[in-house]
């Protein structure tokens, strides 16, 4: 786990230091490896996809794993595929594109680029921070967990699991885009979940235990089915409730800017409490 931590590390500074490394997360061979597959459907046809890549970047990095030097090559590996699987840009370039835009055409040019489906995002303070944390869930959190869990085959697996489900651009017969997009969401619910605990740490407790519970109360969404749809009720209130406690020294909730750069600080935030919890078990496990 030290290694993948370190991995983590090396990878978040260089996705921050070179955002021009969004233009090399090229994902075309992956929709042309979908396409070739069309003579299936259904669950099938997500199978394949996504699993012939995800076993050959398995059997990549257990090989590099079993070379000597200290598995420098493993970690090599490993931070490439982290570089490519995270993004496509980082969220809070997206949220600063937004905040600091110099006109309304710039700054709904900002909105439609931090949007995670093909619907236009409106210029409303909760739907933008919704769209913020869903964002930040399916670039960042969600491979870092299954990065962490499976190694270098976790973080690729489920950004390949993102854009099959998620992206309307791919040509998918109806069954197929239905499996995908369960596959999806069932990848994100564990993460989406992990966001929310260190939310109830990092921000208003009650505020997001409250909507957590509520949402599942009122949803109606049987429990056998891995919905992450609670993730968007519980940073509004969570972020709801940080700037009207003062957060950031504003108290306007229905300020757009306000509620994005709230969202950036708890971001930020509940990424530093899932390191500090995975170098605490690093540590465990190393006294133990």
């Amino acid at each position: 786990m030290a290694l993948r931590l370190l991995a983590v590390l090396i990878a978040l500074v260089i996705a921050w230091s070179v955002p021009q490394l969004a233009r090399w997360r090229d994902d075309r061979w992956f929709r042309s490896w979908v396409g070739r597959m069309g003579d299936t459907a259904g669950a099938g046809r997500v199978a394949i996809v996504l699993l012939v890549p995800v076993v050959a970047c398995a059997i990549i990095a257990g090989v590099f794993r079993a070379l000597p030097l200290f598995d420098l090559a493993w970690l090599i590996f490993a931070v490439l595929v982290l570089v490519y699987s995270l993004g496509p840009r980082e969220i809070e370039t997206d949220i600063d594109n937004i905040t600091r835009a110099p006109d309304v055409l710039r700054r709904d040019e900002a909105v439609a680029a931090l949007r995670v489906d093909a619907d236009p995002l409106p210029w409303f303070a909760p739907a933008l921070v919704e769209a913020t944390f869903y964002a930040a869930l399916r670039r960042r959190f969600g491979v870092l967990l299954w990065f962490f869990l499976l190694g270098p085959a976790g973080a690729l697996g489920y950004r390949l699991a993102q854009v099959l489900g998620r992206d309307a651009a791919l040509a998918l017969d109806t069954a197929t885009r239905a499996a995908a997009r369960r596959v999806a969401d069932a990848l994100d619910w564990l993460p989406a979940h992990l966001m929310v605990f260190a939310m109830a740490l990092v921000s208003d407790f009650d505020a997001v235990i409250t909507a957590w519970k509520t949402w599942h109360r009122q949803s109606g969404s049987p429990r056998s089915h891995l919905d992450p749809g609670f993730l968007g009720a519980v940073a509004r209130a969570g972020v709801d409730a940080d700037v009207e406690a003062g957060d950031g020294y504003a108290q306007d909730v229905s300020d757009p800017v306000t509620e994005l750069e709230d969202a950036r600080r708890v971001i930020r935030r509940v990424l530093v409490v899932w390191l500090a919890v995975v170098a605490v078990v690093d540590l465990a496990a190393w006294f133990a």
